[in-house]
């Protein structure tokens, strides 16, 4: 992705990412609307249970409003599966240069997962200027991120911390310039879809969006 385009530009504006692990396709559509009402518009679903794609597609089709991206590819031959499903982003935990590279050629808006420099360094040569830090909370946190994010600081990159974010730190992480926004599965954990509380994910998204919102405006 780059820093400029439309979808990286949404993320900034929203400052925020809900990371869901959606096990039955019936709580898809649920649970973007309780985002929603949160206001909470951006979504990334995880392709580590077989209901995320068909998940997409239904939130694609019943909430418009949604931005709706998904993580965890780490195969090339899942890039096309996910464009078809209709997936307006993608993500991976690690820099793997095979999915990147297909990822772009295919025209899908894409954030490799860093850690280091290193990490970092193998995203550029594929023009990725937004990168997820992952993970965050045990790799060192914005501290750490400051540090391996230094040295590119003059190309514009973009960031966003993954991996042990929560309400009570968000504000810490969208304090650093190079942070396009945060993401988390605390929104929307897993056995809140399943057990249908849409009610606490809403209130949850209506937490974040309070913090977001005072970053925003700082």
């Amino acid at each position: 992705m780059k820093t400029d385009d439309p979808i990286p530009m949404r993320l900034s504006a929203a400052g925020v990412l809900a990371v869901l692990m959606i096990d039955r396709v019936e709580d898809a559509v649920p649970v973007a609307e309780a985002l929603l009402a949160g206001g909470v518009d951006a979504m990334e679903l995880t392709l580590r249970t077989e209901a995320a794609l068909p998940s997409l597609a239904a939130i694609w089709e019943a909430v418009p409003e949604m931005l709706v991206g998904i993580g965890t590819i780490i195969d090339p031959g899942q890039v096309e599966k996910v464009l078809d499903a209709g997936a307006a982003f993608g993500v991976a935990p690690g820099t793997n240069p095979e999915v990147i590279e297909t990822a772009c050629a295919a025209g899908l808006p894409f954030a490799p997962g860093i850690m280091t420099p290193s990490d970092i360094e193998r995203a550029l040569p594929f023009g990725c200027e937004v990168l997820k830090f992952f993970p965050a909370g045990s790799s060192g946190g914005l501290k750490h991120l400051k540090n391996i994010s230094a040295p590119y600081a003059h190309l514009g990159l973009k960031y966003i911390p993954l991996g042990g974010v929560s309400v009570d730190n968000m504000g810490d992480y969208l304090s650093g310039e190079m942070v396009a926004a945060v993401g988390g599965s605390w929104l929307a954990p897993r056995d809140v879809i399943a057990s249908g509380n849409w009610e606490e994910i809403t209130a949850r998204a209506k937490a974040a969006r309070v913090v977001a919102s005072k970053h925003a405006n700082t």
